[in-house]
């Protein structure tokens, strides 16, 4: 190399050599990189916190009013450590309109038997993951394997319930046996009200004349229309709440399923008394089950595994008077539940109870009737 092209003494100085210009470099490079990746490492945390890992802090249950007493609230998140957030909804098909619209906010849900079949159909649930949920080992089998969920691959069985009639006996002393009886005494127009459902009213009308509840025959349905614009008039109100007004004496008899019924019949000091119409009518079983949108999925495992466990559901269902779900539950009852009949109803009683179907596309059929039948 010549010497003419050979750095300067004084150039050397302004520029050290490679290996010492490396050196400083990485000093002034390392610790802002070191800050930085402590501080991502801290972000990243909390979003895998916030994303429904197993630190999920929090996760979200949409539920029937009145179905989760506050004690089980605050006994899940003792347990777990997880915050435990409630909505409500007054019928199923309020349920299926806020999952189509993308349930924003809903990791666990328990909708009614029938419309889990049509959940699971449209792709709104997730697929259970038995091995996160060890207490299905102790469920009844009689609450399993459904036709709405053969597998019990999207859903378990949270509680049963029946649909009947009750009546505050300080405000109406006659007899009422049945639908029909309900349906066509003028003595009670405007004291009784009907369940905010679709489905459960028009089966109560379905089996005045003696027809299936799932029945897809227009001609049957169109019989049950007649018959619920007959009595629109004397209906008071359309609510899925019927202990306020049962226990208040805003209605003397009242459409409503058998939790709630024997609710209002402790809560009134046994003046509420639950007749199972003579006509027959619907039996339910309300299942679990996670929303394909839930954010929260290791979370909502665990909160059905708590539900399912035999304290919780022994607890849930003095106080909810629910059917019991888990067989061991009884194990935690007092005697007087044991023998309910309404808990644990003799071989034969209900056989006039039909399940809830998914009737497909007759669909629209109950819902015209019912848009015509409430438009009175």
């Amino acid at each position: 190399m010549s010497s003419d092209l050979r750095p300067s003494e004084a150039a050397m100085n302004r520029f050290p050599p490679l290996s010492t210009s490396w050196s400083a470099l990485k000093a002034l490079l390392v610790a802002p990189l070191t800050v930085a990746l402590v501080l991502l490492g801290g972000c990243t945390k909390k979003n895998s916190d916030a994303q429904g890992d197993g630190a999920t802090k929090e996760v979200s249950l949409a539920i029937w009013a009145n179905y989760l007493s506050p004690e089980m609230q605050e006994k899940f998140t003792k347990e777990t450590g997880i915050r435990l957030k409630i909505s409500n909804y007054s019928s199923s098909e309020e349920l299926l309109a806020k999952a189509q619209a993308g349930a924003a906010g809903i990791d666990v849900a328990v909708p009614s038997d029938y419309m889990v079949g049509v959940m699971a159909k449209t792709g709104l649930l997730l697929p259970l993951d038995a091995t996160k949920i060890p207490n299905k080992a102790g469920l009844d089998p009689a609450v399993l394997s459904r036709e709405f969920d053969p597998e019990n691959k999207f859903s378990l069985p949270y509680s049963w319930i029946i649909t009947g009639i009750a009546i505050n006996r300080d405000l109406f002393k006659g007899s009422v046996r049945s639908w029909k009886d309900l349906f066509t005494n003028k003595e009670l127009a405007g004291k009784f009200s009907l369940l905010d459902d679709v489905r459960e009213v028009t089966a109560a009308a379905l089996r005045v004349h003696g027809y299936s509840v799932n029945t897809t025959n227009p001609e049957e349905l169109k019989k049950a229309e007649a018959t619920l614009k007959e009595v629109r008039s004397r209906v008071k109100m359309f609510t899925s709440d019927v202990i306020d007004p049962l226990v208040k004496k805003e209605v003397a008899v009242a459409q409503g399923y058998s939790s709630d019924v024997l609710q209002a019949a402790r809560n009134s000091g046994g003046k509420v008394e639950f007749v199972l119409p003579e006509d027959g009518g619907t039996r339910a079983i309300d299942s679990l089950v996670i929303l394909k949108g839930s954010k929260n999925v290791e979370a909502a495992h665990a909160l059905i595994n708590f539900l399912l466990s035999p304290e919780v559901n022994a607890s849930f269902v003095k106080q909810m008077m629910g059917g019991p779900v888990v067989v061991k539950a009884k194990d935690f009852l007092p005697a007087e539940l044991k023998v309910n009949a309404f808990l644990y109803p003799p071989a034969g009683s209900i056989t006039k109870f039909e399940y809830l179907h998914d009737v497909g596309e007759a669909t629209r059929l109950y819902d015209r009737l019912w848009t015509e039948v409430r438009a009175q």
